[in-house]
């Protein structure tokens, strides 16, 4: 399976912050927003990342993360030059998709919590379309996902204004290769935009859609707003300081997952001097390769 991260947009929820820089590169706590999603994806297993962003972000994010290969992935970049919707990120994905099924992630979800790995990776390369859920106590700013007696998928409403489910579909979507054929078939909804929702409509109608809660005392967090930012940051301060352990470390995360080894981890370490984040990749790296002897 392939990720891709869109990480577009203009964020004018944001404004003034996001006027000269991507929304994606603001900090949450101790380090970039796009981490959070590019480590979710990481965590699934993807290696193979393609970057949606706007023409005068992509440098920025070359200079954060260059190809990938420092991590022992691949990340590739497109642009969006103006923003239209969600299922946008299929078209200009296409030729990185190829035959391949993928998962997409919004660039600025967070995802955190026990038991969240093991069910992306269930979810790795099934044929059709999986959407992950969240219980929320405002479903009508999200889009909801409607279930039978059986939790079928039976209809799917775009932020109803009477939902009659708190099921709020997360920024975190699992498609097989057709989707970019779908997304062709699709056109612009009330707000001039390739709707997400649409999308999926197309994949219940086939009954190719299944859905996963996400496990109870899963946090998930979309930091589109001020408040909403700084919720997450202060979400991530309290359990790295309480855990000891960080949130998003997407270098540990290859390390722990045998993509990079521990010498490569202590070199990343060292460019990062004497942080606390530098640290932090220190005592894993020794934690890892005390684990090997």
């Amino acid at each position: 399976m392939k990720g891709i991260i869109l990480a577009g947009g203009t964020g004018s929820r944001l404004w003034p912050m996001t006027i000269s820089v991507s929304k994606q590169l603001l900090p949450v706590y101790d380090k970039p927003l796009i981490y959070y999603p590019l480590s979710t994806l990481m965590l699934a297993g993807v290696k193979d990342i393609l970057i949606i962003t706007a023409p005068e972000d992509e440098k920025k994010f070359r200079t954060l993360l260059g190809d990938g290969s420092q991590l022992g992935i691949s990340i590739s970049y497109t642009i969006q030059v103006k923003p239209e919707g969600i299922a946008q990120a299929f078209l200009l994905g296409e030729e990185f998709i190829g035959n391949e099924s993928v998962a997409l992630i919004l660039g600025d979800n967070l995802f955190h919590g026990a038991g969240l790995t093991g069910l992306l990776q269930e979810g790795l390369g099934q044929f059709g379309a999986r959407i992950f859920l969240h219980e929320v106590s405002n479903p009508g700013d999200y889009g909801v996902l409607n279930v039978d007696r059986d939790g079928n998928p039976t209809s799917i409403e775009e932020k109803p204004t009477n939902p009659i489910s708190n099921l709020a579909v997360t920024g975190l979507y699992f498609f097989d290769y057709h989707v970019s054929d779908y997304a062709k078939l699709i056109k612009p909804g009330k707000r001039g935009e390739l709707e997400i929702t649409d999308l999926l409509q197309i994949y219940l109608e086939k009954k190719s859609l299944l859905s996963s809660r996400l496990p109870r005392g899963t946090t998930w967090l979309d930091t589109g707003t001020p408040a909403s930012l700084h919720d997450a940051s202060s979400y991530v301060r309290i359990i790295e300081e309480r855990t000891d352990q960080k949130i998003a470390c997407v270098e540990e995360i290859s390390a722990r997952n045998g993509w990079i080894q521990p010498e490569k981890l202590f070199d990343i370490a060292s460019k990062y001097g004497k942080s606390k984040y530098g640290n932090y990749l220190t005592r894993v790296a020794k934690e890892i390769e005390d684990l090997a002897e």
